[in-house]
């Protein structure tokens, strides 16, 4: 007997006959399962991922600060999963419900032979589940925000990674975000199947907390919660990612843009249109623009030969060549191909292609070239997808 009571789980009766094993649940009784923060986490996880995938696939580089937001909750929200998962009740603490490859292997094989136990809280093969999606939701936030910092130098990774790692990281996040909507839908379909084997709404005990308890379930042990290890560990996690935000907010950022602009050249590149921040072209195409000043887009914008290299030679100290953001990297002209401008540029044209044209003849925007109307930051050569305001 007292073998039996150290065991990890407690059989109210052990059924291995199938017949017995239905019988047995005609007989249950409702009891509170799940607490409302596992209830509330369940719930908002939920909306949380509908919303970072259908503003991560369906919808346009406008929603990419909402897809953000909600990411970064969704990873929160999994962060204090794990800390409860320490420090609450009986059926939310993985000692309750977590088990090995061994238990869960057997829990497979009993449950294609029809003989599987009813466990009050998460069977095995759903106690993987959950880990599984806790695990990816994780990763993708590690990988999103690493992408963020690689590519829009913002975020815990902004000082540490450079943009090149920005495509294989973008690479991972689509892969990990494919596989969670793959593992969501086979999460349904378990919940689906469950249900109707077991005769028992999952998806309202999961709002009402409740589940029916009958003679023959597993039961988790009753053991004390692991309240401060929880708490202390949460704290560190929670200070340690804080911490890492707010760093490169405080910290210069390494492949920065300029931040002081030339007074000559705002005076008089402003004169005609919006400022154009230097890392947004090559040296080489600054040379190009400057010496052509005669012929600026059909426009005679020449200035006196000192004004000149005075303004040419700040365009190529701080050229595209300097920076390590993104939009220093992504416009090049080239005259043979037909691409004079930056609106001309092929990663222009992918992001700006469902704008109506009416927006850009807006007297918000006036033209395709005013990106500062929208992009609040432009003339500081960032581009972040947090300043963004659509005109128009």
């Amino acid at each position: 007997m007292q073998a039996k009571l150290r065991r990890k789980t407690i059989r109210v009766n052990h059924m291995t006959d199938s017949t017995l094993h239905t019988s047995a649940r005609s007989v249950r009784i409702g009891q509170a399962v799940w607490d409302p923060f596992v209830r509330f986490f369940h719930w908002s996880l939920v909306t949380l991922i509908t919303v970072a995938a259908v503003t991560g696939f369906v919808l346009g580089p406008s929603w990419i600060p909402v897809h953000i937001l909600t990411a970064s909750l969704a990873a929160l929200l999994v962060i204090g999963r794990i800390i409860w998962g320490f420090a609450g009740g009986r059926y939310a603490r993985f000692s309750g419900f977590v088990a090995g490859p061994v238990r869960t292997v057997a829990y497979a094989r009993d449950l294609l032979r029809g003989r599987e136990p009813h466990y009050i809280g998460h069977n095995p093969l759903g106690a993987a589940m959950v880990l599984v999606l806790m695990a990816l939701v994780l990763a993708l936030g590690v990988t999103g925000w690493a992408f963020l910092g690689a590519g829009a130098k913002q975020g815990p990774f902004a000082l540490a990674l450079p943009y090149a790692d920005s495509f294989a990281l973008l690479d991972w996040h689509e892969a990990l975000a494919i596989a969670l909507v793959a593992l969501v839908v086979l999460h349904v379909a378990g919940v689906v199947f469950t249900g109707k084997r077991e005769d028992e709404n999952l998806v309202r005990a999961m709002v009402t907390g409740e589940k029916a308890v009958g003679p023959g379930d597993i039961v988790p042990p009753e053991r004390a919660p692991r309240l401060r290890a929880a708490l202390i560990g949460g704290a560190v996690t929670l200070a340690a990612m804080a911490v890492a935000w707010l760093l490169p907010l405080v910290m210069p950022v390494p492949g920065a843009p300029v931040a002081r602009i030339d007074p000559t050249t705002r005076a008089e590149c402003t004169d005609c249109h919006m400022l154009y921040h230097p890392s947004l072209l090559p040296a080489d195409d600054w040379r190009t623009l400057m010496a052509t000043l005669d012929d600026h887009y059909g426009e005679d914008a020449s200035l006196d030969p000192e004004t000149t290299a005075q303004i040419r030679d700040w365009l190529v100290a701080h050229a595209a060549g300097t920076a390590d953001t993104r939009a220093s990297k992504v416009f090049r002209l080239d005259p043979a191909a037909g691409i004079t401008r930056l609106t001309d540029t092929p990663f222009w044209k992918d992001r700006h292609g469902g704008i109506p044209d009416a927006a850009f003849k807006s007297p918000e925007v006036g033209s395709r070239g005013n990106c500062a109307a929208c992009h609040k930051d432009a003339e500081r050569g960032w581009f972040s997808p947090f300043q963004v305001e659509v005109e128009g």
